[in-house]
């Protein structure tokens, strides 16, 4: 990077204006990233890129287009603001498009405060090898594995500034350091695979090498002999690694992209119950060293924590501009962009309420049924909430785990399943998601 990326964003504003727009807004984005896999002790794979990517969106009255650019020479930046002009001018009016008042922009913008950037040094890449390395060796110690698939390590580091022509301009930085094995049992037609990762803002908080190979191959030992379990209606405990794809479904269907469509089978139930009385969803943008924080929104909104579902009522949509505007709302400052595309709604870290039992605890509870520990393919209808998945993980019979399964199929209607759901007390509270393992009463099972 020759210059600060709000010098860059502030010359696509000034070359915009001059090419005709009536407003704009520009994104910078600084980065580094290095990968690092390692296969059989010695290195399978090294990838390091870095650069500066530029986003200009401009609206011609309510026309509006976007362009994107990883050359910044001075000639370019004005090349992106013409050519994105003409784009504007035969674009199609969108009535809802346009910039935050200056009076709703946010004054809170030191994001220091946050925790989201590690100033330590940028990692040797042989530092990266050495922990991929001894996560695949931890694994290999375990004689129930006959090879790790995959063990890498990386490293990314991102400077992002925004500016638009409302007079907002604020910018920060993050970092991210992550940590990952997948180990794999038997031979052949039996083989059966696991993981454990770990995925951090500091260093210093990741945890180590040895303790992620050790499990993921636990993990991968422990679905040996895995076969279908019984077809049937059964409750079904979705652990903690995958629970949040659950809660994922209905705060996918309380985005207001979603709603605004019609598409969403949650479109009338604002104000309703959704979950069970007693539990909440709240999105909290401000939890420190969360990869998901912000102070502000891609549109210069302040962000404030907000309940999704509160007690178990729905009480809101999740907004940008846009969508608020078409939907007559405020937006709830959750818009999010790249650099090519113009900002949607999204969201940032969201905790569901925890229970009061562990994963144990709800396993004896469920008497008989499945404990699901990883998830492929998905079929749901956004329209009805139908819910159908293919899942793996464990038989359960009189509160006892009794054998590993897989080639299954979990099926229910999503409005249904989240009324049911017990939460267990297991959730990860550094992650974005904070969600803990979910047991749900009563879906069908389609397996032998």
């Amino acid at each position: 990077m020759t210059q600060p990326l709000s010098d860059l964003t502030q010359q696509l504003l000034d070359a915009a204006r001059r090419a005709g727009a009536d407003s704009a807004d520009a994104i910078a984005v600084d980065g580094t990233s290095i990968s690092i896999d390692v296969r059989a002790g010695a290195l399978e794979h090294a990838e390091r890129s870095e650069g500066v990517d530029i986003g200009l969106r401009v609206l011609v009255g309510q026309r509006q287009a976007c362009v994107s650019s990883s050359d910044t020479k001075p000639d370019t930046l004005i090349q992106v603001a013409e050519r994105a002009v003409a784009m504007a001018k035969e674009a199609p009016e969108d009535p809802y498009a346009g910039l935050a008042d200056p009076s709703q922009l946010a004054t809170n913008l030191d994001t220091d405060i946050l925790e989201l950037f590690d100033p330590s040094e940028e990692p040797d890449p042989a530092a990266l090898q050495d922990a991929a390395a001894r996560a695949e060796a931890a694994a290999l110690r375990n004689p129930g594995i006959s090879q790790v698939q995959s063990a890498s390590s990386g490293y990314s580091r991102r400077h992002i500034h925004m500016s638009a022509t409302n007079g907002f301009s604020a910018g920060y930085a993050r970092t991210d350091r992550g940590l990952s094995c997948v180990a794999i049992s038997g031979t052949g037609a039996e083989m059966e695979r696991d993981y454990d990762y770990d995925n951090r803002v500091f260093q210093a908080d990741l945890r180590d090498a040895d303790e992620i190979g050790t499990i993921a191959a636990a993990r991968a030992v422990e679905r040996t002999g895995a076969r279908k379990p019984k077809t049937g209606a059964y409750p079904v405990l979705f652990d903690e690694r995958i629970a949040n794809g659950l809660i994922g479904h209905l705060l996918q269907a309380t985005n207001g992209l979603m709603i605004a469509r019609g598409s969403s089978w949650l479109r009338d139930a604002l104000g309703q119950q959704v979950l069970p009385k007693g539990l909440s969803i709240v999105e909290n943008p401000h939890r420190a060293r969360v990869p998901g924080s912000k102070l502000f929104d891609a549109e210069g909104l302040q962000t404030s924590q907000r309940a999704i579902v509160d007690h178990g009522v729905l009480t809101g949509w999740t907004l940008d501009l846009a969508t608020a505007r078409k939907l007559g709302l405020e937006s709830t400052a959750n818009a999010a962009r790249g650099t090519g595309a113009p900002p949607n709604p999204s969201l940032t870290n969201v905790a569901l309420t925890q229970g009061d039992q562990t994963h144990d605890e709800l396993i004896k509870q469920m008497g008989t049924g499945l404990l699901v520990t990883s998830m492929i393919g998905s079929t749901i209808n956004p329209n009805t909430g139908d819910y159908s998945r293919g899942a793996s993980g464990f038989w359960v019979e009189n509160g006892e785990i009794t054998y590993p399964v897989n080639e299954c199929t979990v099926a229910g209607n999503l409005r249904d399943m989240l009324m049911s759901i017990i939460p267990a007390n297991d959730a990860r509270t550094h992650l974005s998601r904070v969600v803990p393992s979910l047991l749900v009463e009563g879906l069908t099972l389609a397996g032998d």
